[in-house]
């Protein structure tokens, strides 16, 4: 899909260019990194994931890192340093009009010299977070899960597709050359019929217990890294890691991990997104403030009987994702990739083959896909049918019975207290 949005800053830029008197033009202000086409970008979330992107971002060709943002004062202010350091060491001060900290995401979005941010806030942000930036005209690399359900990541697509916003999601696997090749394999009938397909993530692990209930560090505005949560009593080591473990803010390892190898099930196999699928199994749950599951042991099945063994990767054939034919299997993760055949992961696609999107590197493509107005490799609606499955799974062993999920009305068949397990509601005044 083309958009047609353009920043207001470029928009007025390329005007201005338009109606000017020729001029010799130095060469120094031409191409991706003059001063006119430089992107400026912002960070929200600057734990672990965040400063990865951050830290890409600054050495990027045509980009420039003007603001950082997280609740935790002192991360994003350390941040901000790294950035302002680099680029002093760059020697780009007269370029480079510096790097500003912020506790509260607004005022980074209200600014007009910021074309696109990169969101890896608390899962539990992430809908509200990329529906105001997608409101404020910044194009979005928005960190996986989507959102924290279902509902919110329905209503963040029609955000994001009625401001034309280019969002990338940080599902990077697509643009590794492994993985696409796997899915191509399967999609393109090399592997014979495919009927079973296998997915093992890490199930994470926690401290257990009830972690003890200790004074806000001054540098961490609570109510604000709470936000759409309801409010609680702040935790020992809560705003750094242990949330990932607390369904106030995740839905658990079972989707923060689950959804990098859910979408390459997905992208290999579509049928997976596709009419009605059953799902069912077993998990167990930490007892305590950590309330997520672990040790989960899921079975996703198709109309045609496509199954998908969707386990934490203690069991199964371990971690990535595996598709099985009748006549060959290949299984991928980011270490590697092996097949039943070898010869299978020397053949070159003919031109009549279904050919998945090539990128030539997740941050690259998305900065691409800024220039060009068009669809990532990784794009919303993707990010969020991956998430969704693994809700779904998740619902499913929560109720410890068979669930059937409903892809076109996005609701499990004639199951109201399932149903009612999609939403949260979120603490005022945020919203999506």
């Amino acid at each position: 899909m083309t958009h047609t949005k353009l920043s207001r800053r470029r928009f007025l830029g390329a005007t201005t260019a338009a109606i000017a008197a020729p001029v010799i033009i130095p060469s120094s202000v031409l191409g991706a990194d003059a001063p006119s086409n430089r992107i400026g970008v912002g960070v929200i979330g600057t734990g672990s994931r965040g400063s990865n992107h951050a830290n890409t971002a600054i050495r990027m060709t045509g980009v420039q890192l003007v603001a950082t943002c997280d609740a935790y004062r002192s991360k994003a202010e350390h941040m901000r340093q790294a950035a302002e350091k680099h680029y002093a060491a760059a020697k780009a001060q007269a370029t480079y009009k510096g790097c500003t900290a912020y506790q509260d995401y607004r005022e980074l979005l209200a600014r007009d010299d910021i074309d696109a941010v990169f969101i890896a806030s608390p899962e539990n942000w992430h809908g509200v977070h990329m529906a105001a930036a997608a409101k404020a005209g910044k194009d979005i690399y928005g960190e996986k899960s989507l959102t924290h359900t279902i509902p919110e990541g329905r209503a963040l697509i029609e955000t994001v597709r009625r401001y034309g916003t280019v969002f990338q999601a940080g599902t990077q696997q697509r643009s590794d050359s492994k993985f696409r090749l796997a899915c191509e394999l399967a999609r393109n009938g090399y592997l014979g019929e495919v009927k079973d397909v296998h997915v093992g993530v890490p199930g994470g692990r926690a401290k257990p217990g009830v972690w003890p209930t200790v004074p806000v560090p001054a540098d961490i505005d609570y109510d604000l890294w709470l936000g759409p949560a309801q409010w609680k009593p702040y935790r020992d080591g809560l705003c750094s890691y242990q949330w990932y473990f607390v369904a106030d803010y995740c839905v658990g390892w079972i989707a923060s991990w689950g959804v990098h190898h859910m979408d390459i099930a997905m992208w290999g196999m579509p049928e997976l997104h596709e009419g009605q699928v059953q799902v069912e199994g077993t998990a167990k749950f930490f007892d305590g403030t950590a309330d997520v599951s672990y040790d989960w042991d899921t079975i996703i099945t198709t109309k045609s009987g496509l199954r998908l063994h969707f386990v934490d990767n203690s069991k199964g054939h371990g971690q990535g994702c595996r598709f099985i034919g009748d006549k060959g299997w290949v299984h991928v993760n980011r270490g590697r990739i092996v097949a039943s055949d070898p010869e299978l992961l020397r053949i070159k696609m003919k031109p009549t083959d279904t050919h998945l999107q090539v990128s030539r590197g997740h941050h690259d493509d998305f900065i691409d896909r800024i220039r060009d107005r068009r669809d990532p490799v990784a794009p919303v609606e993707a990010c969020h049918r991956a998430t969704a499955m693994t809700v779904v799974a998740d619902i499913a062993t929560r109720l410890g019975r068979k669930v059937t999920w409903d892809w076109e009305t996005q609701s499990f068949v004639n199951d109201e207290i399932a149903n009612r397990m999609l939403p949260r509601t979120l603490r005022a005044p945020w919203r999506v």
